[in-house]
């Protein structure tokens, strides 16, 4: 068969900002270091952490997890770039078979050698149905994998699947360790071991995760030799912690990074992403399922108010889950902030205003709870501003906060402020947050969105590699959003860091809506040199 390279990450993407350009830390002329600087380590603050540092159940599919590798990684600038393999993969004329020739020399963490057989292993066993891994269908497309010796591993698919290969970023794990034990809770769900740049030293549940430089990695060991992603939920907090000096860094919300700009002592980095906050609404509540109801609420929305007053800038408009500087932004579908449209269509639709200015339809009120997660003063200032936006139109949203455990189990029939975003491919989060095949599956389609025309324009942009009928399917996605939203897209936020000016000056990558565990200008720690 006849072989041609993969395509890489979209232009879009290119260009990711000007702070890409640095790749090393240097220091200021006249800057001294602390002693953290010199011992090589630092301390970040992020808001959440995973459920299990397992690939096998999801964590760092998206690549960058530090303590494992996928076969391809992503430079600054978002192109792919080999990582345990050797080279970028070979494909097929049909689009059908991916031949990655594997790196030689490379070990787990433990010393064990990594093989074509550990490959075969992780996708085989992420894609067993008595996995728990909620992401496999991100896999659809992969009919079987095989090893060609130990150093060779071939995909076929079942269809020719454009973004295949951004998908072999995913971690790969030792099947000499995973395979020997549950694979939905032994103790490498916790206990991780890996062939990446850092080991796992301890994992404090709700505290910190710390690491530790690799010294066999295959790239060379990190000069970084301890990094510690301390875990506050409280934006507040990690400020506060961070400005007492107990933190190197942190992700911060436009409105407390703000407040660290002009220090001598830290840098602020925004980073571009494809991160987007929405309001689900459940099409199981009596309210929210009502498509007049949803639809007079996409243009009582302020979101230029948002985008100003909550991001103070950093950010734009959302009117779904691809920006509008996006190539695969469908022209013509943003909505324009319309308080007497929205009152037209609740009117038309038999939503009378009461006495106290909420609306009514056969005695039931408008009237739904909107959740955020406690901590999380982004969140919150959505929810506020939309609860705002709401009830000038006769809508009663009802705000409140909880953690995760409280809310999961109201998603069904209650909004939620919520978020996502993928910059590597419109496939990755699309299918999930619309599928009506998925509603109900963990955090996979909030709302239970079900709509015919959206559901076949998903299967359909998965199943061609032609650029040009993909964006034809996305462009009627977009469109149906317009006229069936199964959700408030708010806005798209740009990402905000700070962090110690010890470490010179850093870059960032365009991010997803998973941000701060392997994001931000720590993405690439294992090359920053220390301060002398």
């Amino acid at each position: 068969m006849t072989a041609r390279s993969i395509r890489t990450a979209g232009g879009a993407l290119v260009a990711v900002t000007a702070l890409a350009l640095a790749a090393s830390a240097c220091s200021a002329p006249g800057e001294t270091a602390p002693d953290g600087a010199m011992s090589g380590s630092a301390v970040v603050g992020i808001a959440y952490e995973p459920d299990s540092l397992s690939p096998l159940l999801g964590y760092g599919k998206d690549g960058n997890s530090k303590i494992f590798d996928g076969l391809l990684t992503r430079a600054a600038n978002m192109q792919l770039q080999p990582a345990l393999a050797a080279e970028l993969p070979k494909v097929s004329d049909d689009g059908r078979t991916y031949t990655y020739k594997l790196r030689e020399g490379v070990s787990f963490s433990d010393g064990k050698p990594f093989t074509a057989k550990d490959v075969v292993f992780t996708y085989e066993t992420i894609l067993d149905e008595k996995t728990n891994n909620a992401y496999k269908t991100e896999l659809d497309a992969l009919k079987s994998v095989e090893a060609e010796g130990d150093s060779e591993v071939v995909f076929h698919l079942k269809y020719p699947y454009a973004p295949f290969a951004e998908r072999t970023v995913l971690p790969i794990a030792p099947e000499h360790v995973a395979g020997e034990q549950d694979v939905n809770s032994g103790p490498f769900t916790t206990k991780p071991i890996g062939t990446g740049p850092y080991e796992l030293v301890k994992w404090s549940k709700g505290e910190k995760l710390t690491f530790k430089a690799n010294p066999g990695y295959w790239a060379g060991e990190p000069k970084v030799k301890e990094f510690t992603m301390a875990i506050i939920k409280d934006d507040d907090v990690r400020a506060t912690r961070l400005r007492s000096g107990d933190l190197d860094g942190a992700i911060l919300p436009p409105n407390l990074a703000k407040t660290f700009k002009g220090e001598g002592g830290n840098r602020t980095y925004t980073a571009k992403s494809f991160d987007y906050r929405l309001v689900t609404l459940p099409t199981h509540n009596k309210v929210t399922g009502d498509t007049a109801v949803r639809r007079a609420l996409d243009v009582a929305v302020d979101r230029k108010a948002m985008v100003d007053s909550i991001l103070d800038g950093a950010g734009k408009e959302a009117y779904g889950p691809v920006p509008t500087d996006s190539d695969w932004f469908t022209k013509g579908t943003e909505r324009s902030h319309d308080l007497k449209k929205a009152e037209r269509i609740l009117d038309d639709a038999g939503w009378k205003k009461g006495k106290d200015g909420i609306r009514e339809k056969d005695g039931r009120r408008a009237a739904f709870p909107l959740w955020y997660l406690t901590g999380d003063k982004l969140r919150q200032d959505h929810a506020l501003a939309y609860a705002s936006d709401a009830k000038k139109a006769g809508v009663e949203v009802k705000v409140q906060a909880g953690t995760w455990e409280v809310i999961e189990p109201r998603m069904k029939t209650d909004a939620v402020l919520a978020g996502g975003g993928s910059p590597a491919d419109p496939d990755f989060d699309q299918y999930s947050l619309l599928a009506s095949k998925l509603s109900g599956d963990g955090f996979n389609n909030m709302a239970w969105y079900d709509n015919a025309k959206v559901d076949k324009a998903l299967e359909a942009a998965r199943k061609t590699d032609d650029k040009a009928k993909r964006q034809a399917e996305y462009d009627t996605i977009q469109r149906e959003l317009v006229k069936d939203p199964g959700y408030t897209f708010l806005t798209h936020i740009d990402h905000l860091y700070v962090l110690n000016s010890r470490f010179g000056e850093r870059s960032t990558q365009v991010e997803p809506h998973d941000h701060g565990l392997a994001s931000g200008p720590w993405w690439n720690v294992e090359d920053w040199q220390p301060l002398k």
